[in-house]
């Protein structure tokens, strides 16, 4: 199945229903008077959260939608029949955004939520509407309003608990499966992972969290380098990042460096997402001596100046797995608590929560505009150097072919 998560439409309601202008008309009554009937309200077009769908590729070629318009009036005070309202069905996690004004229209969270997002047009009337005392045979009548016309862009965001960050082969993929049944895609090449994974992870036999793996970041994520970037907004709504370093690396680069890369890169792409809470672990250590893990530890913890927890685990063999999901799993059941007991750390969360979203969109579309300046031959400010000419290859630069990202 594609995956897409980013997708712009346009949603039309339907036009209200014009009135009808007619009058009576039976043998032996005179002047029967005016009959003409109101006609029907145009559909609506609402969004739908449906937990069945886990990707926007209805949206990928279909891109103009329609509601019904309203019937007209008709005569002997018929009413027009309301035009259907049209229910476009996302996947759960989907922020609805106008892409006019880049107002958030809001967020479907919950299965089953319907959001309006372009409301139908209201009746015309009929002639009958119109008599009175003074104008017995009124011949006016009011057409049907338009409905509303959107252009939307919907952003799909996977609802984890816990994400995880790390470089390309990092380990991520092997601990999810090390960890829950899902079973992505594990090789030994960079970019294995091409979409976000999600698996359930279950502690004991009632309790469980989701977990969610995104593509590895590279150096210049931030600046759109690299897959990663594009799927850094799914861990917005996560409530615990694990960042995970490779600690025998197979081109024997500095686990230092390579846990350096990311907190830099996280900080660039969102300041307020670096702020969420956030732990250490390092895989792979059944790759190295047991002798060697301290000192290991020892060189990430103070070039990153780290204060929080550190976990040293091995995800392909199960090593240290169980602990550490069993502390998220106490840590998870701790916030929930504190947040039903404390007003003061459920606003600051909300707050924090609100700041990466903010942060997050207006990063990807300050990407988006970098790369439309770049097709349309247009160079940015900051893209022209002293001695920078102009040449076609830039004008030309269209950022390679295009990915379409496939699940297996």
């Amino acid at each position: 199945m594609k995956f897409v998560d980013e997708v712009s439409i346009r949603v039309k309601a339907g036009d209200g229903g014009n009135g009808c202008m007619s009058f009576r008309r039976e043998k032996f009554i005179e002047k029967g008077g005016p009959n003409g009937g109101d006609g029907g309200d145009g559909g609506s077009v609402y969004m739908v959260a449906d937990e069945n769908l886990n990707t926007l590729v209805d949206y990928r070629y279909t891109r103009h939608f329609d509601a019904e318009r309203g019937s007209n009036g008709g005569s002997t005070d018929c009413t027009g029949k309301k035009g259907e309202d049209l229910e476009l069905r996302v996947p759960v996690g989907t922020t609805v955004i106008d892409s006019s004004t880049q107002e958030v229209i809001g967020d479907l969270v919950k299965s089953g939520q319907r959001l309006l997002v372009a409301h139908g047009g209201w009746h015309g009337l009929g002639n009958s509407r119109f008599k009175s005392s003074t104008n017995r045979a009124p011949r006016q009548t009011t057409p049907g309003k338009p409905g509303e016309q959107r252009d939307l862009k919907l952003e799909m965001k996977v609802l984890a608990d816990v994400g995880l960050l790390g470089l390309p082969n990092a380990g991520k993929s092997t601990f999810i499966r090390s960890v829950s049944a899902a079973r992505p895609k594990v090789a030994d090449y960079p970019f294995t992972t091409l979409v976000p994974n999600l698996g359930v992870v279950s502690v004991d036999r009632w309790k469980s969290f989701v977990i969610a793996d995104i593509p590895g970041l590279i150096e210049g994520a931030s600046d759109g380098a690299g897959l990663g970037i594009r799927f850094l907004k799914h861990l917005a709504r996560t409530r615990l990042l694990l960042h995970l370093v490779d600690m025998a690396p197979l081109d024997e680069s500095s686990a230092p460096d390579a846990a350096e890369v990311i907190v830099t890169e996280l900080a660039k792409f969102s300041p307020s997402l670096a702020e969420r809470d956030r732990w250490l672990v390092l895989n792979k250590c059944d790759q190295i001596l047991e002798e060697e893990h301290e000192e290991r530890v020892k060189e990430v913890v103070e070039r990153l100046q780290w204060t929080g927890p550190v976990y040293v685990i091995s995800a392909i063999a199960s090593e240290g797995t169980e602990r550490l999901t069993r502390d998220i799993m106490r840590y998870l059941e701790d916030r929930l608590d504190r947040l039903a007991s404390d007003p003061a750390y459920a606003d600051e969360l909300r707050d924090l929560d609100q700041r990466i979203e903010d942060e997050a969109r207006a990063r990807l579309q300050a990407l988006d505009d970098q790369r439309a300046l770049r097709r349309s031959g247009v160079k940015s400010v900051h893209d022209i150097g002293d001695d920078d000419d102009w040449d076609e290859e830039d004008v030309d630069d269209e950022d390679g072919p295009e990915i379409i990202y496939v699940r297996d």
